[in-house]
């Protein structure tokens, strides 16, 4: 799994503050929203980096891990999340962790991971009965439609791999249908959410008005995420699984 070790600052700046980080991060919050409300949870954000959606767990008084494998990540969550003693931090990887909260959020991690199966099994062998997943990917199928728009052909022959992979940039973009059937295996799952997270906003020719019209686009975004065809041109997917039972 890759560690941001060394580049944890740049990749917060350049993810939260722009407004594909922002809108991504506004939109898992409006589809975890039932989560954020709820009484006090018991909560594992795991690749969650640095803490930013730990943060909004933790303002609204659930139990929250928040789980890395990048000290520099962790350094930066700590900082984040101090003040409040219902978060705390813990280094290690995805494999190594386990626990027993309600809930599991895995959100821009799978995308670092050749194979996304045996993670996937971990995560849910960790929920008891009752709990639920929250999994968002990068969309293999969106990343080659937006190659394709901006002519990149030879990259996308080669596969959509290069020589010097740039470290910010998502390893392993996976297709929805091999994530959908990784869940469909899994024992008790049930799929009680699916949307598209950045469905238009990344096709957009006047680049301006991503933040000139923000506000717009989250609507649009809203309005059309969880229905299809719009929801698969989604440069993230997002499936909430609940195990309905062991």
């Amino acid at each position: 799994m890759a560690s941001f070790d060394g580049i944890a600052s740049k990749f917060d700046e350049n993810i939260y503050g722009t407004t594909k980080g922002k809108l991504r991060h506004k939109l898992l919050c409006h589809y975890l929203s039932d989560f954020l409300m709820q009484p006090p949870l018991r909560v594992a954000d795991v690749g969650g980096g640095t803490g930013v959606m730990a943060l909004e767990f933790a303002k609204r008084g659930h139990t929250v891990f928040n789980v890395d494998i990048s000290k520099d990540a962790l350094d930066i969550a700590k900082e984040r999340l101090a003040g409040f003693k219902n978060a705390s931090v813990l280094q290690c990887s995805l494999s190594e962790w386990t626990g027993s909260p309600d809930l599991i959020i895995c959100h821009a991690v799978l995308e670092w991971l050749p194979e996304p199966e045996e993670p996937i099994r971990h995560l849910w062998e960790q929920l008891p009965a009752g709990g639920q997943l929250s999994l968002s990917f990068f969309n293999y199928h969106a990343a080659l439609f937006n190659n394709a728009i901006y002519g990149n052909f030879d990259y996308i022959e080669r596969g959509m791999r290069v020589k010097n992979q740039v470290r910010l940039n998502p390893k392993f973009p996976h297709k929805p249908e091999v994530i959908m059937a990784v869940i469909e295996q899994l024992a008790g799952a049930e799929i009680k959410h699916s949307a598209g997270i950045r469905c238009f906003h990344d096709y957009m020719k006047d680049k301006e008005r991503q933040s000139a019209s923000f506000d717009d686009i989250f609507a649009l975004e809203v309005r059309f995420g969880k229905t299809p065809p719009y929801k698969e041109f989604g440069k993230y997917m997002h499936y909430i699984v609940q195990k309905v039972s062991d």
